[in-house]
């Protein structure tokens, strides 16, 4: 169980994306009572594969947006079991030199976790 209320509402999302825009939204709107919430701790040990795979591909999105508000990271976020040991791309369709430069022009916080994410895909209105 992730622990967090947010969080674990947003992973029982039937469709994985709409739960990804959701919290994209919550991030780029800074909803306090959001932002809050994540400083309380994630107990990564009672979470079972498939939330750790889901805070894999979270965790980056919400330590980028977090140092871009000059907020501190929870240091949860940046546990080591929270990265994926091959590369993970959130879009599908891409060809191996779109892999190659998502991998190069990706802020740190999803080198660190091996996932990347267009920037582009991932920004808000």
């Amino acid at each position: 169980m992730i622990g967090n209320k947010y969080l674990q509402s947003l992973f029982e999302y039937p469709d994985e994306d709409t739960g990804l825009n959701q919290l994209l939204e919550l991030l780029k709107s800074k909803d306090t009572a959001f932002l809050d919430s994540l400083y309380e701790p994630v107990d990564i040990d009672l979470c079972n594969k498939f939330e750790l795979k889901y805070l894999t591909k979270i965790s980056p999105l919400i330590d980028y947006y977090l140092q871009m508000f000059g907020m501190e990271v929870p240091s949860w976020l940046r546990d080591e079991r929270l990265t994926f040991s091959k590369p993970y791309y959130h879009s599908k369709r891409i060809s191996d030199f779109e892999k190659l430069k998502l991998q190069y022009e990706s802020p740190s916080p999803f080198r660190a976790k091996n996932v990347y994410y267009d920037l582009k895909g991932i920004e808000r209105v």
